[in-house]
């Protein structure tokens, strides 16, 4: 076999075959096999007819067409071995020749990598929000863990903002109840936003046995999106009563034995949280930063599946479980079609390009996925996904997406190389020392950049099996 590459253009190659019919033995001979085993003739046991007798009764092109359809994939990844092509997705063959007992001659053209060159990132400078925990914060934080210890009473007077009501829904559309449109004694704060848009004012001023209709436009259900006259009955008004805020409060809500404490303990951990979300933000400016930098070239037609598959998990899986269309959907956004699809690209394309760009940094690295990482790895998407370990791993494994995983760690692993060699300032001109920070986080930004527009979980889409 004699192979030829041509480039077509940075991402596509076109592959020159040409077969020497002696090699097409094998394939010959299994096609000859396969025939001898659908058909019958007459005075001739099934499987033992001579090869003579297929060509007189069913056409040597028949066989000749069971041959090559057989050895084509043989001789195109041979090809693609020869010239150490990195190629993506399937290729479009074309059989320019094909001579019984000479020869047998195609093309292939396919999409490849392109050829990235990264250049000296060390220079980045992005700059990222300070991490700041005001008084105002803390207090804040400590109000949210006194409302969950909040205790409730029932009292005869009209519902008050902050009480918590009892009441019986039902929802019309068209004026006909909706099927999932009933429910019964539901418990609600009044002003917490929790529920439906107008429910406050429609329960305020009712006592038990009281009850208001309003409009408003559904959330979720069969009529997600509708607007829908909604019947409330109140069954109970209750007091809210939050415990005092001193010592006895930080016994009972925390292991701190001080009100002083337990909200040292706050702020230290609102300090945390605004670190971490510093660190997200580092990295995402870095990384943004990065692909500035370097000239990446996108394969048409990976990004044309890429985009199509971005729109079928929006709309098939994601607006499919709240009820929703993809117009109903953009209507919500307030956005057109044509808005939709450039972001749909944009997002599309940087995604690839971030994959590209933190694979080839992986490879001039020379980074390496350890168990122990890959382990962590699975156990936060895992965690993501709603499943447990084991059942993550084992439908990881059963999917064949081992490498997928692997490819995701080193990833976040080479975009904490690039974090490391960045500058990071934040607002207060304070530069921020993230070279001992957590690679998860670098790894999930990774995984993100590479998703990007909520594929996390079920199907990441065509660049995840890249």
């Amino acid at each position: 076999m004699k192979s030829a590459v041509e480039t077509l253009n940075p991402t596509r190659v076109r592959l020159t075959v040409e077969v020497p019919f002696e090699e097409l033995k094998d394939s010959l001979d299994a096609a000859y096999k396969k025939i001898n085993q659908q058909v019958t003739v007459k005075g001739f046991r099934k499987g033992k007819i001579p090869a003579r007798v297929i060509d007189q009764r069913f056409g040597r092109g028949a066989v000749l067409e069971e041959a090559v359809n057989d050895a084509l994939p043989k001789f195109y990844t041979e090809a693609v071995n020869e010239a150490e092509l990195n190629v993506l997705g399937q290729p479009e063959v074309d059989i320019t020749e094909l001579k019984d007992n000479e020869t047998l001659n195609f093309t292939a053209e396919v999409d490849v990598r392109p050829t990235i060159e990264i250049p000296d990132y060390s220079g980045i400078e992005v700059e990222v929000d300070a991490v700041e925990v005001s008084d105002e914060d803390v207090d804040k934080a400590v109000e949210e863990l006194r409302g969950r210890f909040a205790s409730t009473s029932p009292v005869e007077r009209a519902a008050e903002d902050g009480d918590v009501v009892t009441i019986d829904l039902e929802a019309k559309v068209d004026g006909e109840v909706l099927e999932d449109g009933v429910a019964k004694d539901v418990s609600y704060t009044i002003g917490s936003g929790e529920l439906l848009e107008g429910i406050d004012d429609a329960v305020k001023g009712l006592e038990a046995g009281g009850e208001a209709t309003f409009t408003s436009e559904l959330k979720g259900g069969s009529a997600a999106g509708k607007e829908s006259e909604v019947t409330v009955k109140v069954t109970q008004v209750a007091k809210r009563e939050l415990p005092e805020l001193d010592d006895d409060f930080a016994q009972l809500a925390s292991e701190f034995d001080t009100l002083d404490e337990l909200k040292a303990d706050s702020r230290k951990r609102l300090e945390n949280m605004k670190q971490f979300d510093q660190a997200t933000q580092a990295q995402e400016r870095v990384l943004e930063k990065l692909l500035e930098l370097v000239e990446v070239p996108v394969p048409e037609k990976l990004l044309a599946d890429e985009i199509q598959t971005r729109k079928h998990n929006l709309v098939n899986h994601q607006l499919g479980q709240m009820g929703l269309d993809l117009a109903k959907y953009l209507e919500i956004q307030g956005k057109t079609e044509e808005e939709f699809d450039a972001e749909t690209k944009e997002q599309a394309e940087k995604g690839i390009k971030t994959q590209f760009v933190l694979d080839e940094l992986v490879n001039k690295e020379k980074l390496n996925v350890n168990q122990e990482e890959l382990t962590e790895h699975l156990m936060r998407r895992a965690q993501s996904s709603g499943m447990s370990p084991d059942q993550f791993a084992q439908a990881v494994v059963e999917g064949g997406q081992v490498p997928m995983l692997v490819g995701e760690v080193a990833r976040g692993k080479a975009l904490a190389v690039v974090v490391e060699a960045a500058t990071v300032k934040d607002t207060k001109g304070e530069v921020i020392d993230l070279s001992d920070g957590d690679e998860d986080e670098a790894d999930d930004s990774a995984e993100a950049a590479d998703a990007d527009a909520g594929r996390r979980g079920e199907d990441r889409g065509v660049i995840a099996s890249l």
